[in-house]
């Protein structure tokens, strides 16, 4: 599970527990300018999706860690797609994070 605040100018994405394990990360910053749009994550993450660099991916269990996909690299951290968002970012290492927080309509107001 992520949680997520804003400091000055950029929003800080803090990976909680045994995520920060698996994940390979404790946390990311990221300039509020460079937040496209942040939306209710409709796709389930299964199966072989990118290629894992690194990460952690238990199929049904969990999915954490850094992916390269057709659009590029992408961070995730689910492992409950019910409470899962999309953060579309520009000029950032991440072309998207898929986050699980706990409050998805809350999270997605603080963009």
């Amino acid at each position: 599970m992520v949680t997520i605040k804003k400091e000055g100018d950029n929003f800080i994405f803090e990976i909680q527990g045994l995520h920060k394990l698996w994940a390979l990360k404790s946390q990311l910053s990221i300039p509020a300018a460079h937040i496209i749009k942040a939306y209710p994550n409709t796709d389930k993450l299964s199966g072989f999706f990118g290629l894992k660099m690194p990460g952690t991916h238990i199929p049904g269990i969990i999915t954490a860690g850094t992916y390269w996909v057709a659009e590029g690299t992408i961070f995730c951290d689910v492992s409950n797609t019910e409470k899962s968002i999309v953060v579309e970012l520009k000029d950032e290492h991440y072309k998207r994070l898929i986050i699980e927080v706990e409050d998805p309509e809350q999270a997605i107001a603080l963009f």
